[in-house]
Order: structure tokens, then sequence, then C-alpha cells
């Protein structure tokens, strides 16, 4: 027995739909995953994965649980109930809360990935006692989320803290979202693989141990193949992961001087000179 209600946390990211049990200290008792099933143009494809994984864990599991969590990877609406765009996903505008509310006979609560992790690491991480947060998901592709004086900040439509978006690269890479340059296309997990495959497309012969790994079929290369034969030693994979390395600081180093600017700004320290 736990002393306490229990809720279920899902995070759905671009690849996996992970999902646990978790008591009110953060301590996560139980797990479930299932791949996400990114390729399907049917939002009721990746509602129906979110409902196995809730049911593995309510299957046999307490009777504490109260509620059911989701983290959304995409842009969730300031009712936060709407996924109104998921780069990743086929949502558009879906109702996920609806939508999972008519199949799950608890409350359902739906935010932002991102959000959820920057709340859960100022609650119980490493962002615990701090009044203002900033932290980056990196992932299939890149989330942020912002705690300002204890409270997440998700702005007047909701979608606050789309660092992945911000563009690093005028007229740069092509992105999901449909515009250019995002941060998220030189810095992310996708960023990774897609630059492999490239070589591995184009017959490079630098990339021999990436393709012994897939079988020779680059499509079936992934973020941790890669990042597995950069730990191997693979000299093209670490050349990879270290130029992920150097857009990632160029980022954060951007995110770092806003911050500042921020509270330059609030204590009416901007502009003054001498």
């Amino acid at each position: 027995m736990t002393d306490g209600p229990l809720a279920i946390g899902v995070d759905i990211g671009g690849t996996k739909v992970a999902a646990g049990v978790v008591d009110a200290s953060g301590a996560v008792l139980r797990r479930a995953r299932r791949d996400t099933p990114h390729r399907s143009t049917s939002p009721r494809v990746v509602e129906d994965t979110i409902v196995s994984a809730v049911e593995e864990l309510l299957e046999g599991g307490p009777d504490e649980v109260v509620a059911v969590g989701i983290g959304a990877a995409g842009f969730v609406a300031a009712d936060r109930a709407t996924v109104v765009f998921a780069p990743h996903l086929s949502w558009r505008n879906e109702p996920l809360r609806q939508a999972l509310g008519q199949r799950l006979a608890l409350p359902i609560f739906v935010d932002n990935d991102a959000n959820a992790a920057v709340w859960a690491e100022h609650r119980f991480g490493a962002g615990r006692g701090e009044s203002h947060l900033v932290m980056v998901n990196l992932g299939t592709g890149i989330g942020g989320g912002i705690v300002i004086d204890g409270r997440v900040m998700r702005g007047r439509f909701g979608i606050a803290g789309e660092f992945g978006h911000m563009q690093v690269v005028p007229d740069g890479i092509r992105c999901e979202c449909g515009n250019r340059g995002c941060w998220e296309q030189y810095a992310s997990g996708n960023a990774l693989v897609r630059e492999a495959r490239s070589l591995m497309s184009a017959g490079s012969p630098v990339v021999s141990d990436l393709f012994e790994r897939v079988g020779g079929d680059p499509g079936e290369l992934t973020g941790p193949l890669v990042t597995e034969a950069a730990r191997d030693g693979d000299p093209l994979a670490r050349e990879l992961l270290g130029e992920i390395g150097r857009w990632l600081g160029v980022g954060i180093a951007d995110l770092a001087w806003a911050e500042a600017a921020d509270h330059a700004d609030a204590d009416g320290s901007a502009g003054r000179t001498g």
C-alpha cells in the first residue's frame, strides 16, 4: 500500500510513449512503454497507444490511481485540452483530453511535455527550490519549459517555451513546423540521424561502421545507434555528436542571454551605463 493517491503520467514523444504510476513525492512505482506510431496519419492510432499503456498500468494495479496526466510533444492550447499542432505526430487541433476522457474512466489532464518536465524538475528534481528555471528537452526534436516566480509560463496562447522552433539559421533546413532554420533541425535526434543517413545514401566510406550496424539499410538507423557507435570509438559518429553539441551550445547561449536580459529589465538595469 502507498500513502495518498497516485497518478499515471504519460510522456508522448516522437519515438516512444513512456507511462508510469507516480506517487505524491514524484517516485515512479510502475512503468510501461510503447513505440510511437509516428508514421501513422491517424490521431486515433496514437490515442490507442496511450490507452494501451495506461490500461497496462491499471490492470491489477493499485486502486489509488485518481488521474492521468498527458505530456504531449506538440503545441498545447491555453485550454490545456487541445493539441494545436505536433510536428512529429498526426495531431492538428486534436481535442486530446476529450478523446481520452471518453475511453478512460479517470480525469485527464493535458499539457506540453516540456512544461510537464520543467514542473517536475521544479518540484522534485534539479530545479527544486529555484524560483526561475529554464529547461531544454532534447529528443526527436527540441522542447522547452519556463518557470518564473514558481509558475509555469505558458504564454497567452499556451505555447510559450517552444525553443526548438527559434530560428538559428536564416533560410536554413526546412522544419516539420513549416519554417526554415529551426534550432531542432541542427541539434536534435532527428538532426543526428539525418546527417548520418545523408552520408550513407551518398555511399561515403566514412560510414562503413554505421552501415554494418544497420545491415546496410539506412532506414534502420536511429540516434541511439549513432550514440552507441560514438561510445565504441567510431570517428564519424563522434564527429556528428560533436556537431550536435556545438549547435546545442549556440542555442543554449542564446537562451542564457535572453534570461539575463529579462532579469536586467526586471531590476531596471537595462540600458544603464557606467
